[in-house]
């Protein structure tokens, strides 16, 4: 793809937007950033604390460590980590520089502050409110559809930033429709990397360094050296617990960054992860395998767009579908084995759901691992699944069109049971 055409500066926008460092799981840390922002406007320490949130929100923090806390988690640990020790400048690293000092202060300031949490008063898919207040002074903040767009800011009545609500097609970003796999294919095999070396360069060296972590160390329920204390350490495997292993490592408060992909951590490893153990193991130029992490993660936001950033289903699951592309990329393929790996994998692993982040995100990684990277063995074998079966098209773009509609539509009702499940309702 030359530089000349359109979709070039399209394509590294979008790399831009999305890969960005986060430290922890990112639903967390936006409500910590929000948290932050809004203690910086109101110039207090609040007394009271309101923080209300959409479903996804509530279903996706309740079980995952917030970094920098001692182990804290939920919704209010978030909300007293950003108020206490946040540094709203740093976005979705707002919690990365926490004292022993603050960690107490965050501790003492939950069990003092009047901290409540509410189901959020809409359907949006994506939303938290924080209302926080200080006397008679008040602060409402509102982030909607994408963990950093703040769309409200009201201080004692006033409003200081009001951006209305952004649709959750658009979520303000850079238009997702000119992503195809074939002009994916084109990009990630022809673009100056020059371009776009330093965001891909640095997800490789954080993502494995926390993948190293989690191997290394007990984290979670440690399902990376499970898997190759148990499993055996061939390639296949390697790919498989190296990711597994980051996020063991993120899941349960680790405080190292990663480079998230479709606003996910865990995405952003299992996007990288697999494809770099896969190039050592075959021996490709470093130029080769940046393409192929590259070619992976933009696989990963071209499935993910149409099911949406929160969902019932498995967001690893695209992000293992693409590295098991890129690992056909890797043996040389082009878009037919690329799109078969892709058709395949998806058939297989589709469905399953998202029940929060937590320590079990890092088997469901394992599984989509191996989902992508038997639907390349199977092409490789001259297997396939075809168009007429279950949610299989004819076409790779027609079934990911499917993954959509099944994402965002179908498991609507799904995500909405598993949040009821999860809260005891």
């Amino acid at each position: 793809m030359q530089r000349t055409d359109p979709r070039y500066s399209h394509f590294i926008q979008i790399l831009r937007e999305e890969l960005v460092p986060a430290m922890g799981c990112t639903e967390p840390i936006a409500i910590a950033y929000g948290a932050a922002k809004a203690r910086a406007v109101l110039g207090k320490l609040p007394d009271r604390v309101q923080v209300e949130a959409s479903g996804n929100i509530i279903k996706n923090v309740k079980s995952v460590v917030v970094p920098n806390t001692g182990g804290l988690k939920g919704i209010e640990a978030a909300a007293a980590a950003g108020i206490v020790a946040g540094q709203a400048d740093r976005i979705l690293e707002v919690i990365s520089e926490v004292s022993d000092a603050q960690k107490q202060a965050i501790c003492d300031y939950l069990a003092s502050c009047d901290i409540r949490v509410s189901p959020s008063p809409n359907d949006i898919v994506f939303d938290i409110i924080l209302t926080l207040q200080a006397g008679e002074d008040t602060v409402r903040l509102r982030i909607c559809d994408y963990h950093t767009n703040i769309v409200l800011i009201e201080h004692n009545g006033s409003v200081l930033l009001d951006n209305g609500r952004i649709s959750e097609q658009a979520e303000g970003l850079t238009d997702r429709s000119c992503l195809s796999v074939e002009a994916i294919l084109d990009f990630a095999s022809t673009c100056d990397l020059e371009d776009v070396r330093d965001l891909v360069e640095r997800q490789a060296q954080y993502n494995y360094a926390i993948a190293q972590e989690g191997l290394e160390n007990d984290w979670g329920a440690n399902i990376g050296s499970v898997l190759r204390d148990c499993y055996g350490t061939d390639i296949k495997t390697r790919a498989r617990y190296m990711a597994a292993a980051g996020s063991d490592a993120r899941m349960s408060g680790c405080e190292m960054p990663v480079i998230i992909v479709s606003g996910s951590g865990n995405q952003g490893i299992t996007a990288s992860v697999p494809v770099i153990e896969y190039a050592k193991h075959l021996g490709v130029s470093h130029e080769t395998m940046l393409r192929a992490v590259l070619l992976s993660d933009l696989l990963t936001i071209h499935m993910k767009t149409g099911i949406g950033r929160l969902s019932a289903y498995c967001g690893a699951v695209s992000a293992g579908c693409a590295a098991g592309a890129a690992v056909a990329y890797l043996h040389g393929g082009g878009l037919r084995e690329i799109a078969h790996t892709l058709v395949n994998a998806v058939a297989i692993v589709s469905g399953m759901i998202c029940d929060g982040a937590k320590p079990s995100c890092a088997a469901k990684i394992a599984s989509a691992v191996d989902a992508g990277l038997l639907g390349y063995y199977m092409f490789k074998s001259g297997q396939q699944f075809r168009g007429g079966e279950g949610i299989v098209t004819k076409g790779v773009e027609a079934t990911i069109r499917n993954i959509g509609r099944l994402g965002r539509l179908g498991m609507h009702e799904t995500d909405r049971e598993i949040l009821r499940i999860m809260t005891n309702q």
